[in-house]
């Protein structure tokens, strides 16, 4: 997340490089494999600004399938999270990742990179019927995504609509996404 030395990356018909770095990150959120979850409680981990009511906290960790476990948890919201989130599962940390993901109405860009790699099969799929919720992104339209960008390292591999990618059955998008239908 550093500023770009060449090339242009439009949003919604503005140049990334007129925004200042960080009104630009205001607007992207990253999930990244390898989560990470800072000391405080689990609310300040979804929560960092304290911008938004425990009703919509709640509504995004049932999105995130993660509201029965905190709802278990001793002091729920208020319950220590420990330094890195150490004491919480990797699929657990990264459904948090997605939970707070949730939250920011803000975001135009959502860039997930390989955040389902190294987690189990449940927290997979979790992760999977959450991002339906954000996106819809199995709709019968396809129409709230503009436009899907995928990378593979580190290049560009597809970027066109949504349906457009979903049409043709040899696209990695296309893939990604019945792999999970089935």
């Amino acid at each position: 997340m550093i500023e770009a030395t060449e090339g242009k990356i439009l949003i919604d018909g503005v140049d990334t490089s007129t925004l200042g770095l960080q009104e630009l990150r205001s607007r992207l959120t990253i999930i990244p494999q390898d989560s990470f979850l800072f000391g405080g409680t689990v609310r300040a981990n979804l929560d960092p600004f304290g911008q938004h009511q425990d009703l919509d906290i709640w509504a995004a960790l049932e999105a995130a399938s993660l509201k029965q476990y905190v709802s278990s948890l001793l002091n729920g919201l208020h319950e220590q999270v420990n330094n890195g989130g150490e004491n919480m599962s990797l699929g657990q940390r990264q459904l948090v990742n997605l939970a707070r993901a949730m939250l920011n109405k803000n975001t135009k860009v959502l860039c997930l990179d390989e955040a389902t790699a190294a987690i189990d099969i449940e927290t997979d799929n979790a992760i999977q019927r959450a991002l339906r919720v954000i996106h819809r992104l199995h709709s019968a339209d396809y129409r709230p995504s503009d436009r899907i960008l995928v990378l593979e390292c580190g290049e560009v591999a597809e970027f066109d609509k949504t349906a457009v990618l979903l049409a043709n059955m040899n696209t990695i998008f296309c893939s990604l996404v019945n792999s999970h239908d089935n």
